[in-house]
């Protein structure tokens, strides 16, 4: 039970915040309301398009730093499960990276049910993008760790 609650408690936690951020129905206006005025204010010579432009990168990448948590997270999780494979193994970063793809693709599916949302398959590329991501500062942590000192008893 507490492999469990180490592991995979995060994860779920995580997840319930990512479905909770995808029902918002006005997501868009939540995050122009913060984003456009301080571009304006910090650039005011900014066409309105560009100030759109920077605004729509922004939420990509809180798209890919979202999922690159979530990559991390489930990661970590499968190291903790019990099971005879290595610490970083491609069967547990293809299990990891398939986790990612699959909620990625539930969560877009989630968004054809709430107003003004638009499911988009290239927003679960983006996902998983960051999921992969995620894994890769889950190697580099790894690697890490084995290189560190180990300290002497």
């Amino acid at each position: 039970m507490r492999t469990f609650l180490n592991g995979w408690l995060p994860v779920l936690v995580w997840m319930a915040v990512i479905f909770g951020a995808s029902a918002d129905s006005h997501s868009y206006q939540h995050s122009s309301r913060i984003i456009e005025p301080l571009l304006r204010w910090l650039f005011p010579h900014m066409s309105p398009l560009a100030v759109a432009q920077i605004h729509h990168l922004f939420r990509k990448c809180c798209h890919v730093a979202v999922y690159a948590t979530l990559g991390f997270l489930v990661f970590r999780a499968l190291n903790q499960s019990a099971n005879p494979l290595p610490a970083w193994s491609w069967p547990r970063v293809g299990g990891a990276l398939l986790i990612v793809f699959l909620y990625a693709c539930s969560d877009e599916f989630h968004q054809r049910f709430v107003p003004t949302r638009t499911p988009l398959f290239s927003d679960v590329c983006i996902d998983t993008a960051g999921g992969a991501l995620g894994l890769c500062a889950a190697w580099v942590c790894h690697r890490y760790r084995r290189a560190a000192p180990q300290p002497s008893k």
